[in-house]
């Protein structure tokens, strides 16, 4: 099919001079796909009937050094980084995978026809010669793209039998591109998700991952459960599957959990929010008692619980260290007490120490999107805004003596004075003086004005002082009633 697609000049340079030393060269896969979908495609993958050794005297800059043929084109001048390293792989044959994630034997082929017939999924499987202008499709990848259907190509069974991390690539898709997954291909999948048994633990987790910050995220994790593939990896989630909760809850623990990461996907939070959103109330299965008292299910501690199951599952999966905390914080201080007519500034203060100044609005993020995974209608109803506004002040650098260039020790050393009162006259003088001007805020100039201050009467220097700390009240007070009003509360 003849067909004009938009393809930026590093690439178009990569395909003509292939195509000028006589071989033919196509882009291929996922970013076809994106150019069909009007999207800007994030990677870019060059297929020719060139060999390694061919591709790399063509170049000026290469490098290759993997099993799969495939030779990186380095543009190092290219401002967009997606552009910098271009694959460029042979046409490869279908090959058996006996030990379920690399190819026995990697062989290269003719045609791009063979080639697409080793592809994944149709709606990847997908060439397009920009020297012709023609996009190759044999599986009726653009068709699928239409219907927004993801489909395995060919014997489904046999694509998820070579590599079983296809089935999670699959699930990605779906949830990246809002697609279907047809119903051959999803009952393949079921047949073969006990194969990701066999598959690193690392490869999984990157696909999940694609999973966790997509727009679909629920979508992506009710496919897995349904396809049986999330048992394989994730099992600490299903526990909470028909789990019945308190009365404060209209779902049960599993559909809680989907809603609430669902809304931090449509808040578009970073990874880690979306985590620990996921993550929430992963204790709350092995922590359910019923009270008799209450006549209802209680789950006390499934926060402290849920940490500890965190840590174990991003240790399992192979996430950073530092990733990992920062979840396992999240998870662990979700259940924090925010009752406006009790909570103190200094156990504000205690949670901010405990989740550190830079995820303390994370845990806020992850407490609303608890409320609308309950059902509730907003996020933030005024005692968390409250308690958003009491982060703010306690986050707020006070308004203090401390704010000088100078202290008490460099009085001393500027005057013949003794420590006591007359010390503190003096710097809350100087702090009035830069609270009207802050340019005055110099150690040379604060340091000479010491020394003028220090003559002074007691008295007048104790007014002096009173002013500056009548200055500093007024001050803080004009913050606080601006934090306030940005919170909407008293």
């Amino acid at each position: 099919m003849i067909q004009t697609l938009i393809v930026p000049e590093t690439i178009s340079r990569v395909t003509n001079t292939l195509s000028q030393a006589r071989f033919r060269a196509y882009l291929v896969g996922g970013c076809v796909r994106d150019l069909l979908m009007g999207k800007v495609p994030k990677d870019w993958d060059v297929a020719t009937d060139a060999k390694p050794e061919q591709i790399t005297g063509l170049f000026p800059k290469t490098f290759y050094e993997n099993a799969y043929g495939t030779v990186t084109v380095v543009n190092e001048s290219e401002p967009d980084m997606s552009l910098r390293n271009i694959e460029v792989t042979p046409f490869r044959e279908e090959a058996k995978y006996s030990d379920k994630r690399h190819p026995d034997k990697v062989t290269f082929s003719k045609t791009i026809e063979e080639d697409l017939g080793r592809r994944d999924f149709t709606i990847n499987a997908l060439a397009y010669e920009p020297s012709k202008r023609q996009i190759i499709d044999l599986y009726n990848g653009q068709k699928d793209i239409k219907d927004k259907i993801v489909r395995a190509v060919g014997k489904t069974d046999d694509r998820f039998d070579e590599d079983p991390l296809r089935i999670m690539r699959g699930v990605r898709l779906a949830s990246e591109l809002g697609f279907m997954i047809n119903s051959e291909t999803m009952e393949a999948m079921q047949r073969k998700a006990n194969l990701l048994g066999l598959i690193a633990k690392e490869r999984i987790r990157d696909e999940f991952s694609r999973i966790i910050l997509s727009a679909n995220l629920m979508t992506g994790i009710v496919i897995l459960h349904k396809i049986g593939a999330l048992k394989q990896f994730l099992p600490e989630l299903e526990e909470g599957v028909h789990m019945k909760q308190n009365g404060d809850h209209i779902y049960d623990v599993w559909e809680h959990t989907l809603r609430v990461a669902q809304h931090s996907a449509d808040r578009d939070w970073p990874f880690h929010v979306r985590l620990a959103a996921l993550f929430h109330d992963i204790g709350k299965p092995r922590t359910r008692e019923w009270n008799k008292e209450k006549n209802d299910w209680t789950f006390y501690g499934h926060d402290v619980v849920g940490e500890k199951i965190v840590a174990k599952i991003m240790e399992r999966l192979k996430f950073s260290k530092q990733l990992s905390g920062t979840v396992e914080r999240l998870v662990r201080y979700h259940m924090f007490f925010s009752d406006i007519d009790k909570i103190t500034l200094s156990a504000v203060r205690r949670i901010i120490r405990n989740v550190s100044r830079e995820n303390v609005w994370d845990l806020m993020h992850v407490r609303n999107c608890d409320r609308i995974g309950m059902g509730r209608p907003k996020e933030s109803p005024y005692r968390l805004r409250k308690y958003e506004s009491m982060i703010e002040e306690a986050l707020r650098a006070p308004t203090s003596v401390g704010m000088l260039k100078i202290k008490g020790e460099d009085v001393l050393r500027e005057t013949s004075l003794t420590p006591g009162p007359k010390i503190g006259h003096i710097l809350h003088a100087l702090l009035e003086e830069v609270l009207e001007k802050p340019k005055l805020n110099e150690e040379s100039y604060l340091r000479n004005r010491v020394k003028e201050l220090a003559k002074l009467d007691d008295s007048d220097l104790e007014k002096l002082g009173k002013e500056g700390k009548d200055k500093k009240l007024e001050i803080e007070g004009e913050e606080l009633k601006k934090i306030r009003d940005k919170y909407s509360v008293r």
